[in-house]
């Protein structure tokens, strides 16, 4: 069996690639799940994965929009067999990947994997670099929807050939699945992206905090930067123009319900859905608070980020430490968030009469002196008792967020 995934491997790297594309039709909203990384790190084992599944269901994610269960680096044993072929670490996995993803698929959800374009993943498992196609079989008989393509150890490999032929091999081997590329933005994804995957990271890794740096490595070669949520968003500017149905801009996974404090989780969580971010959680869900299921399953908010235009907001102003996002919607809705990045409360004052906002990369338009909007309190989940013929007061809490829809009257 092993030796025929190989031969099938051969020839389907020499007589389909050519022929190759990414797989259509699918993420055309930014994808929604769980990814093992920020919780376990390598510590996966099937027992939790299969918690994780069950959890999706308990806590009503299924129903909220969430369907991808990823599993990250540490999957596999440290060497492939003797014919190549990567293998499920046993102590972790002894039923092997295919039950676990048999497991996920019968919750209704999708399952998805991990690696990496270089000799070696960033945990120090084997990468795929020379086994794409062979490892692109693999996947498909294991049943993956979903892979999330690392990039450590990739020496001087082009990264957008290197992700192109994993896109072309996974083609190849006929079953659709979603391909993150994840190198860091470090080589422009944005530019080159959308022909080969789904979406694509933007920056370094997200750290659990609001407003930091974490530096691993200090004055050694190796080391590198993780951001907090506020400097990882405003991290890369004009790209927004990049993204849109079926490609989008990953500004890394979510830190909800793990460090920050109930403000900032509202923030983060917000600020990813005004992005059109992929929303994909990072949390232990076994021990989810309330208070966080009630934010990642808030469908007013998921709305937002799922809107069928697909098109990412952007910060309009940042003012007297009160920062300003506006992302246009279907049927010429608006979201509106106001975030307070200072560390004390602030009194926001806005008038939407004074204040025409125009969109020149969508050419969208929000203009309250022409037009009557109703005023909807995304969190409170009620309209605003005036509309936008008057101004709008209210206090924002420290790094916490007012998020708005406007809809025409």
């Amino acid at each position: 069996m092993k030796k025929s995934i190989i031969a099938l491997a051969t020839a389907l790297t020499l007589s389909t690639a050519v022929d190759a594309q990414k797989f259509d039709n699918l993420a055309m909203t930014p994808p929604m799940g769980w990814n093992s990384w920020n919780t376990f790190a390598c510590d996966i084992s099937e027992k939790t994965v299969k918690d994780m599944a069950d959890l999706f269901v308990e806590l009503g994610l299924d129903k909220a929009g969430y369907e991808y269960i990823v599993i990250d680096d540490g999957w596999m044993k440290k060497e492939r067999d003797k014919q190549g072929n990567l293998v499920p670490d046993p102590e972790k996995f002894p039923n092997g990947i295919k039950a676990v993803a048999d497991y996920v698929h019968s919750k209704g959800l999708k399952f998805g994997i991990y690696n990496c374009a270089g000799t070696q993943t960033c945990g120090g498992y084997p990468g795929g670099r020379g086994h794409e196609y062979q490892d692109a079989l693999l996947y498909a008989s294991f049943g993956i929807d979903y892979l999330k393509y690392d990039w450590c150890n990739t020496g001087k490999l082009y990264a957008p050939e290197a992700y192109k032929t994993m896109r072309d091999a996974l083609y190849s081997a006929g079953r659709p699945v979603v391909f993150s590329i994840c190198e860091w933005g470090d080589n422009k994804p944005w530019e080159w992206g959308a022909e080969i995957g789904h979406l694509w990271r933007t920056t370094g890794d997200i750290y659990c905090c609001y407003d930091c740096e974490y530096v691993t490595n200090k004055g050694l070669p190796t080391q590198w930067s993780a951001w907090g949520v506020w400097p990882i968003l405003r991290m890369r500017k004009d790209i927004r123009k990049y993204a849109g149905p079926g490609h989008w801009n990953d500004p890394d996974m979510l830190e909800i319900g793990k460090c920050m404090n109930a403000a900032e989780d509202r923030s983060h969580f917000a600020l990813w859905c005004l992005s059109a971010a992929p929303l994909i959680l990072g949390n232990d869900l076994r021990t989810c608070n309330n208070e966080t299921k009630k934010l990642i399953t808030n469908k007013e908010l998921i709305a937002v980020d799922q809107d069928k235009l697909g098109i990412q907001g952007y910060e309009y102003q940042f003012k007297d430490s009160i920062s300003i996002w506006v992302k246009p919607l279907e049927d010429e809705a608006w979201a509106v968030g106001f975030v307070n990045t200072s560390k004390v409360e602030k009194t926001l004052e806005f008038d939407f009469k004074a204040n025409t906002i125009f969109d020149e990369f969508s050419r969208r338009e929000l203009n309250a002196s022409k037009h009557e909007y109703i005023i909807r309190d995304l969190f409170k989940h009620e309209d605003l008792k005036n509309t936008t013929s008057k101004p709008i007061k209210t206090k924002i809490g420290s790094h916490d967020i007012y998020m708005l829809k406007l809809s025409k009257k």
